[in-house]
């Protein structure tokens, strides 16, 4: 079986088909990601674990768990919440916050834009990339000198560029030229006044070795990740859920289509994709067929330029 098996064979039998795939080297990710969320409680004083309630943040969860066991997860969680997102991710995220024992931290980008802090340019638009003014005033609001998030290499080209732990100036900035070298799983955490890191421990999982993990730890989710009817139109070759903050445009034809996500977050710019896989097992084949990354194929925000991400990145975005 290869990467462009068509998707009809590979829904033909996915049982048989995923029983074929080896998950032993999720093992050795696994072993890694407990490494570094544990390094991280050694190294900072005060770390913080970003939490969006999306299959990222839970599969980090699921490490943190066994890192540290059931209810003792060292650091706060902490979402930096548009006020656009989907309600079946934010209600998860409290739920699953609930279960843990967890202390759940949400700064919201409504509460930037009273303060003057962030101004929209008309009232339509993104709340998204205005995350970063928000989570800069949260890391100085308590001070976090680093945040985890689950971030992966695969997902963008400008992920790609950097490092496990990733360091930030005194401005939140992160100078792609100025990253610390990173051998031998030995890692140079010193800050200066200010400075802060963002670490991603799941840098080197793929979109497959997530699902393959999920599958395997039997992760609950969202269910927006899996195959459910929703009204879309098709806009710049993405499919764009019609809702009320993406009402459908003039001459635009709505259609109901079974689809499901493969990534969430702000409303505005985040899009389904056709599929009818009903379970992890199910996506895991589906996802061996795919040839665009996960935002290439569901985020409207990374389509402005080949250099949107690194921009935002620069700027203080996660």
């Amino acid at each position: 079986m290869n990467a462009r098996t068509p998707s009809n064979l590979l829904h033909a039998d996915p049982l048989i088909s995923t029983a074929r795939l080896s998950n032993a080297h999720l093992d050795a990710l696994e072993e890694e990601t407990i490494f570094i969320l544990r390094e991280v409680a050694a190294s900072f004083e005060r770390p913080a674990l970003l939490f969006s309630g999306g299959k990222d943040s839970l599969v980090l969860l699921r490490c943190a768990e066994k890192a540290f066991g059931a209810g003792r997860i060292p650091y706060p969680l902490l979402m930096i919440d548009t006020g656009h997102n989907f309600h079946e991710v934010t209600d998860f995220r409290d739920l699953r916050a609930k279960e843990l024992g967890a202390e759940l931290i949400v700064r919201n980008v409504e509460d930037s834009m009273k303060r003057g802090t962030v101004r929209l340019a008309h009232p339509g638009e993104s709340r998204n990339v205005h995350q970063s003014v928000t989570l800069l005033e949260a890391i100085d609001e308590f001070r976090f000198d680093a945040l985890i998030g689950g971030a992966r290499r695969d997902e963008e080209k400008a992920r790609a560029k950097e490092r496990i732990f990733s360091h930030r100036d005194s401005f939140g900035q992160w100078q792609p030229k100025a990253q610390r070298p990173e051998l031998w799983t030995l890692f140079n955490t010193r800050l200066q006044p200010g400075e802060h890191f963002r670490v991603f421990p799941i840098s080197n999982w793929t979109e497959l070795d997530v699902w393959q993990y999920i599958e395997r730890e039997a992760i609950a989710l969202p269910s927006l990740y899996y195959a459910h009817q929703r009204k879309v139109v098709e806009r710049k070759g993405l499919l764009v859920p019609v809702t009320d903050l993406t009402p459908a445009r003039d001459g635009e034809e709505v259609a109901e289509k079974t689809v499901r996500f493969r990534t969430v977050g702000d409303i505005t710019c985040t899009c389904p994709v056709d599929s009818p896989a009903a379970t992890a097992a199910e996506i895991v084949i589906e996802t061996l067929a795919a040839d665009v990354s996960e935002r290439g194929a569901t985020r409207m925000d990374d389509k402005t330029s080949d250099a949107s991400m690194e921009k935002r990145k620069k700027d203080g975005y996660f």
